[in-house]
């Protein structure tokens, strides 16, 4: 307990002594352009050369006769196939944004039916969709899970998840991913966590710097680009996520995870006036097993064993401790310390502080 109050201090003077530069932030840290995002791709493939780890679904042996047909082999009954040495997989993959034809992205295979293992295989060529049905990429290559299943005699090991693995740059782009930079006039920088304060700050610095920029919203920020860099949207853009402002004070927040007994504060959570009692009640109860023996010259009697209990109460001296107005961040974990409270029961505490209405903060429980 007493290696939790110094971490909980030391987490506290970190948040109280950081510099002022600290709390500068870049735009391009802060926000997003519109309408520039990855895209989701998926595909469904065959996983051949597993060593009897494979499915023996139906439908995969269809695939294998359907696959095999493509490549003009002639297959008269699907058990031409040996069942276990192939699985059926979904693949998936994210292309990044002005992804360009030829360009390689990592792609992530999964078992789809009742494959034990993915360890050794190797993926068919298989296409990826996107959304709107167009291939946009072709996956191919062997798979790496990453660690190893082994079983035999009834007894298994497995190190890792092996029924899905990826293959690093085993996709080819096969065509070119457009995307529009804003329109005629300006973009949108869209904050990444919706905060008016930040909206308008970010419209201030921009307008103020390099061009016209007002807040929509809470989260949206209209730029308008000058006529000096209307064919060079690319160098304004840098020059423009690279630019830097203050950030905007957080919610004050309390996180508390009570499966784990975490418990993150954040700053400027206060407190009205308020008092804590704290004390401990513990209840200790020992057994005894013990034999009852007939005396020596008894002519009648048996052994027979019992059991004796023993209940112990210790009762601990209640603290309690008074909680000025407005006490800050380090004020409140100090004073928590002083009466010596344990994680489980600082979450009790906040909960009662809140309930109470002392605790200025959002209290979420995760």
């Amino acid at each position: 307990m007493v290696k939790i109050r110094q971490i909980i201090i030391v987490l506290t003077l970190l948040i109280l002594c950081q510099p002022v530069w600290a709390n500068k932030v870049r735009i391009k840290d802060v926000t997003h352009i519109d309408g520039i995002r990855e895209n989701q791709l998926v595909g469904y493939g065959v996983v051949v050369g597993l060593p009897g780890t494979g499915d023996n679904s139906r439908s995969t042996q269809i695939t294998n006769v359907s696959m095999l047909k493509n490549l003009g082999m002639v297959i008269d009954t699907p058990n031409d196939i040996k069942k276990g040495n192939t699985a059926a997989v979904i693949v998936t993959a994210m292309a990044p944004p002005f992804a360009r034809s030829g360009d390689r992205i990592d792609v992530t295979v999964s078992s789809l039916a009742d494959a034990s293992s993915l360890e050794g295989g190797v993926l068919i060529q298989t296409h990826l969709l996107a959304p709107n049905g167009e291939v946009v990429a072709v996956a191919q290559g062997p798979i790496s899970v990453g660690g190893t299943s082994v079983s035999a005699g009834g007894s298994s090991v497995r190190t890792s998840i092996v029924t899905s693995g990826r293959i690093p740059n085993g996709a080819i782009v096969e065509r070119d991913i457009t995307t529009a930079i804003g329109d005629e006039t300006g973009l949108k920088l869209v904050l990444h966590k919706s905060d008016f304060t930040m909206a308008a700050r970010m419209a201030e610095v921009v307008s103020k710097t390099i061009a016209p920029a007002r807040a929509i919203d809470g989260s949206t920020v209209r730029v308008v680009i000058p006529r000096d860099f209307n064919d060079d949207r690319v160098r304004f853009i840098s020059i423009l996520e690279n630019m830097t402002l203050k950030s905007a004070d957080s919610i004050a927040k309390v996180i508390i995870n009570e499966r784990t007994g975490t418990i993150v504060i954040g700053n400027d959570v206060k407190l009205l006036p308020a008092a804590v009692a704290h004390g401990n009640l513990s209840v200790t109860v020992t057994t005894t097993n013990e034999v009852s023996q007939p005396g020596e010259f008894a002519s009648v009697g048996e052994t027979m064993g019992f059991s004796n209990s023993e209940i112990i109460v210790a009762k601990q001296e209640g603290q309690f401790i008074e909680m000025p107005a407005n006490a800050n961040l380090s004020e409140l974990v100090r004073a928590l310390n002083s009466i010596g409270v344990t994680p489980y029961d600082l979450i009790s505490i906040l909960q009662a502080l809140k309930a109470a209405g002392s605790l200025q903060a959002t209290l979420e429980i995760i």
